[in-house]
């Protein structure tokens, strides 16, 4: 087996395996599993998240999962900051960090650096997002980039990084481009480490999320939404929009019957992840990758291979 001392950073759509994959692999290597996905960072958010099982956890160190009240507003810079001094640990105690998950925006702030954007005001987010409602996304789009031209190079497919352009040019008066040119240097820059990305067949996916997403419902999702309901959270909260949440909630508001929630929360994954393959193709084009259902053996082969080519 490869000597493995840099962090290994995989990536790959919801329901493609990933976890599994990534604590094979620190079971291989007697390394640690660290997420980067950024709706398994909240407390009570287990099964519907995906998030490892007891079970998964007991058999190699898992870190930042489960951490976050769903009270707070957990951004990328707080995982950031969090992950730098996992890193630093893991560096201590010659563990390799295992970084895995589904959230481009993570790795990219990994690896690229995170631009630092003021925080924004509940006033303008507010307003934001009910401008997004009343107009829908190709229209805000179209306005943002008719203020600000240089919004036509952002990555702004998916409506929340128009909102976050938006947002921030409400709050600063500036460009989020022009944030985005003042960005730090990165923790990670793709010379001190190895990336994974897994090569998820779209039809397949669509038949595990349903299957995955039946099991969720079966091995009790529900209490899960109905612990979370009883707290009485702001909905624009981000755990509150993880993932099939909404809908569960309308279901249990008696405002869909359940099966209308199941099918669209179904519907809303097999979304997700067009739009996580879609950013894996677009954004990650240089990442080496992997079949699904691969080994940790298959993982290191191709790891060893990608390095002796660079």
């Amino acid at each position: 087996m490869a000597l493995i001392e840099r962090p290994i950073l995989l990536a790959g759509p919801t329901a493609s395996g990933k976890s599994n994959l990534a604590l094979a692999l620190a079971q291989t290597l007697g390394g640690w599993v660290v997420n980067a996905d950024s709706m398994q960072v909240y407390a009570g958010w287990r099964l519907l998240t995906a998030r490892p099982s007891p079970e998964d956890e007991a058999r190699a160190p898992h870190h930042l999962y489960g951490h976050v009240d769903p009270a707070s507003r957990y951004s990328v810079g707080h995982w950031l900051r969090d992950i730098e001094a996992m890193l630093t640990t893991a560096r201590t105690e010659g563990a390799v960090p295992i970084i895995v998950g589904g959230s481009g925006l993570n790795f990219k702030a990994l690896t690229h650096g995170l631009s630092q954007t003021p925080p924004v005001d509940a006033a303008i987010r507010n307003a934001t997002n009910e401008l997004l409602d009343e107009i829908g996304p190709q229209a805000m789009r179209q306005r943002l980039i008719e203020r600000d031209p240089t919004a036509e190079s952002l990555d702004i497919v998916n409506p929340r990084r128009i909102v976050r352009a938006w947002e921030v040019l409400e709050q600063t008066g500036r460009s989020l481009t022009a944030w985005n040119a003042e960005t730090p240097p990165p923790l990670l820059p793709h010379t001190a480490i190895h990336t994974l990305a897994i090569d998820a067949d779209r039809d397949v996916l669509v038949d595990r999320i349903d299957r995955r997403f039946d099991s969720m419902i079966e091995d009790g999702a529900m209490a899960e939404i109905d612990a979370m309901a009883a707290r009485s959270l702001d909905p624009d909260l981000p755990a509150m929009k993880a993932v099939g949440a909404p809908p569960l909630f309308e279901y249990r508001a008696g405002r869909l019957s359940q099966e209308q929630a199941i099918t669209q929360a179904k519907i809303d994954s097999r979304r997700y992840a067009k739009r996580q393959r879609t950013w894996l193709r677009n954004q990650m084009p240089d990442w080496p990758r992997i079949a699904m259902g691969a080994s940790a053996e298959d993982a290191l082969e191709i790891i060893a291979q990608t390095s002796c080519n660079s």
